[in-house]
């Protein structure tokens, strides 16, 4: 891990985050600037990387079913469907970096673009923030 980076501060809990699963080689949570709220962001415990192509294959794996999980629980929880976003290095939109995805709730009946800009959509208050976090969370099996 390595001690310069944020991701891998949450990873160990020196800096908190609202959890929403957490093994011990995974942890999803939510985004502080969400693009939608529900915005769930997926990162390894295990090692710090910062590209998909940098990262282990068992890890990818990892990863990724912690992904599928939050999807589910996004599905099952009322969402209308969601998108999954892996972004690596400065140039591909990568603003922390450490391997995480992005895994992005949308809506059922929405009218509007997904809006690709971090915090775009922000909860109006902890109370709509913890709304979406236990909602997702009771969904995650």
């Amino acid at each position: 891990m390595d001690d310069n980076c944020l991701f891998c501060k949450i990873a160990v809990g020196v800096i908190p985050s609202l959890k929403v699963y957490e093994d011990d080689k995974v942890l999803a949570f939510l985004d502080i600037a969400p693009v939608e709220k529900g915005h769930v962001l997926v990162i390894s415990k295990r090692i710090h990387s910062v590209a998909l192509i940098e990262t282990p294959d068992d890890v990818v794996s990892e990863l990724l079913a912690v992904v599928r999980k939050v999807g589910a629980a996004m599905i099952a929880a009322g969402f209308g469907g969601y998108n999954v976003v892996q972004n690596n290095y400065p140039d591909g939109g990568q603003a922390i970096p450490h391997i995480h995805f992005h895994v992005i709730p949308r809506m059922k009946n929405r009218t509007d673009p997904l809006v690709w800009t971090s915090g775009a959509n922000p909860y109006k208050d902890d109370e709509e923030r913890t709304e979406f976090l236990e909602l997702i969370r009771s969904h995650i099996k």
